[in-house]
């Protein structure tokens, strides 16, 4: 049986190792399913959006340099051939899909392989728990060093989901933060110590995610009392421009009852122009 140096949740040391589940880790340790594991991951990495110009897709060379026959020298066909400075690429790379597939009892057996190693070498470790509540990197360093693994590669597998310790390592380079069900070989390789939370190696179901806090709202600024003045400035400008003009309505019909109508001028009516003679001279 395999035994683990085993911590508390503030990082003390306790005196009894944690015996390692028998079923997991049994000292199986496969290194071809390892590299092929590793050459996967990598592999499903690349991009592959490389691209060269074959002598179709390089621009110019429409037309032949010279004659087929008297000049001397070799014939041509083309300045854009491979031959010639500036033409296409032989067998360049090309766009490609690079991804490739394991079956799943290989993954199985690499990580159950990677983890087993880790153990082996002593570069387990388990925590009984975390019990960061909130975002602090500060407080997530203070553990690792009291667990004596700050300089090196760390990966923490966690018993479900935890946000709060996911948000404390992202500034950190050298340690990354998973849970325990989704570690794969190569993470496990990638680190040089990893620590794992105690429920996790126990089989207990996992939790659903639940925000362990509340993000803190954001105060809204002070607003100052000028502005508050200003609303009621401009609601005193419609008032005095209504009594303005009810003023002024006041003064008009005053004056129009004070003033005599003058009586309209009849318009002379037209004359009415004389019908016209039919054959007159």
């Amino acid at each position: 049986m395999i035994e683990a140096p085993h911590y508390s949740p503030a990082g003390a040391r306790k005196s009894a190792g944690f015996r390692l589940p028998e079923a997991y880790f049994d000292g199986t340790v496969n290194g071809p399913v390892l590299h092929e594991a590793v050459t996967v991951h990598l592999a499903n990495q690349r991009q592959g959006t490389h691209a060269t110009k074959t002598r179709s897709f390089v621009s110019g060379g429409n037309q032949k340099p010279w004659k087929q026959k008297g000049t001397g020298r070799a014939r041509q066909g083309s300045i854009r051939a491979p031959q010639w400075p500036g033409g296409g690429t032989v067998f360049g790379p090309q766009p490609r899909d690079y991804r490739l597939a394991l079956p799943r009892k290989v993954k199985q057996l690499a990580r159950k392989s990677a983890l087993n190693a880790r153990a082996a070498e002593g570069h387990l470790y388990v925590v009984e728990r975390f019990e960061q509540q909130g975002p602090k990197t500060r407080d997530l360093v203070a553990l690792l060093e009291k667990l004596g693994v700050d300089e090196r590669k760390v990966l923490i597998l966690t018993h479900g989901v935890s946000e709060a310790l996911v948000l404390s390592a992202r500034n950190l380079p050298r340690v990354d933060v998973l849970p325990y069900p989704d570690a794969s070989a190569y993470d496990v390789l990638w680190s040089e110590v990893v620590v794992v939370e105690e429920p996790a190696l126990g089989g207990e179901p996992a939790q659903p995610f639940v925000r362990p806090f509340v993000p803190v709202p954001k105060e809204a600024p002070a607003v100052r009392e000028a502005r508050s003045r200003k609303p009621a400035a401009k609601a005193e400008k419609p008032a005095a421009k209504a009594e303005k003009k009810s003023s002024r309505k006041a003064a008009k019909s005053a004056a129009e009852k004070k003033a005599p109508k003058a009586k309209a001028a009849k318009k002379p009516a037209a004359k009415k122009a004389a019908p016209k003679k039919k054959g007159g001279t």
